[in-house]
């Protein structure tokens, strides 16, 4: 059959590779897979195509559980891909021990393209800082490990607090679960607000968590009845569009400023103003994505009042302005 002259070639999906090496975290390795497997675009199409590969090749790859995988294909995968995710592996002796990668890792590693997106989920940041990625670069990892981490490789500039950090080509996640949230990010950084809002519905998880993993980190001496901000939280979220003072929050807590202050960032992990902000931000970037309404009236509905707040903050948070943001997001999908 021959083309229509005037239709246009369908974009082809962006190549995920997956790294799965031995010992390797079975719910970390079905992250990448479940998220970005799970994005597409109005008319259903997939916006990624996500492989699993070994070191060695294709075969069998033991795991931390009483199971192992079967992956299909071997690290060539990697010299095609646009973006390649390291989950955490509990069997990476000389990586976590002398910060250095096995001859086949390394080998592995070096089919990668320049160029090519690098994402680490958990302790997969141990295998990028061994093989250099990191040096000089901001990075994350489970705050468990973060100490030895650092020491390891002083190069990096580690910090512990975060859930992720996108550092443009290089991201790093926290422990465990914030890979789903740094997989999220990414979907969100391709391809908006919407198509991430999607994927998180689906997968029945919060489309952006709050905080960092410091909120995670066990206490010495955990304090009695500990009262929750989470109904002064909701009562924000409904009227974003209203003036929102910190003593309207406590009230709904029937808290004093300084308890419901401290409370909010114990639960969430930044302060009640810091957390307005990123809703705001949130619907902004919905309102841009969804509706025809004009930058004055979303940054009125979404609570920055005027359109030069909301470009501040927006320029803060996203690094574009509000009709750059729109103009790139809009159609997405």
């Amino acid at each position: 059959m021959t083309a229509h002259p005037y239709s246009q070639p369908r974009p082809q999906p962006h190549r995920v590779a997956v790294l799965a090496l031995d010992g390797v975290i079975p719910f970390e390795l079905g992250i990448p897979q479940r998220i970005f497997g799970r994005a597409r675009t109005k008319d259903h199409q997939p916006l990624y195509s996500v492989v699993t590969c070994g070191v060695r090749g294709p075969g069998p790859v033991h795991t931390d559980a009483d199971f192992s995988i079967l992956v299909e294909h071997g690290p060539e995968a990697l010299a095609t891909a646009d973006t390649v995710i390291v989950p955490a592996s509990y069997e990476l002796g000389p990586v976590y021990e002398e910060g250095r990668l096995t001859p086949d890792l390394a080998e592995a590693l070096a089919r990668i393209r320049p160029g090519t997106r690098l994402v680490s989920i958990c302790t997969g940041s141990w295998v990028l800082a061994a093989a250099g990625y990191l040096d000089g670069r901001p990075a994350t990892t489970h705050w468990a490990d973060a100490a030895a981490f650092q020491r390891m490789f002083p190069a990096v500039r580690v910090d512990a607090d975060v859930l992720f950090i996108d550092d443009g080509d290089v991201l790093t996640s926290a422990g465990v679960a914030a890979g789903i949230d740094l997989c999220l990010h990414i979907v969100r950084r391709d391809h908006g607000a919407a198509v991430a809002n999607d994927v998180a519905r689906r997968t029945v998880v919060p489309p952006h968590r709050d905080g960092g993993q410091a909120q995670y980190i066990r206490r010495p001496v955990p304090e009695p009845q500990l009262a929750t901000t989470t109904t002064a939280r909701a009562w924000a979220l409904a009227r974003l569009h209203e003036p929102i003072q910190l003593r309207d929050m406590a009230e709904q807590e029937s808290m004093s400023v300084r308890t419901f202050t401290r409370r909010f960032r114990e639960e969430a992990g930044v302060s009640p103003g810091q957390w307005l902000t990123q809703q705001r931000v949130e619907r902004a970037r919905h309102l841009l994505e969804t509706s025809g309404l004009s930058i004055d009236q979303v940054a009125r509905d979404s609570g920055f009042g005027t359109a030069q707040s909301m470009r501040q903050h927006l320029q803060s948070a996203l690094g574009v302005t509000p009709t750059t943001y729109r103009r790139t997001f809009r159609s997405a999908g």
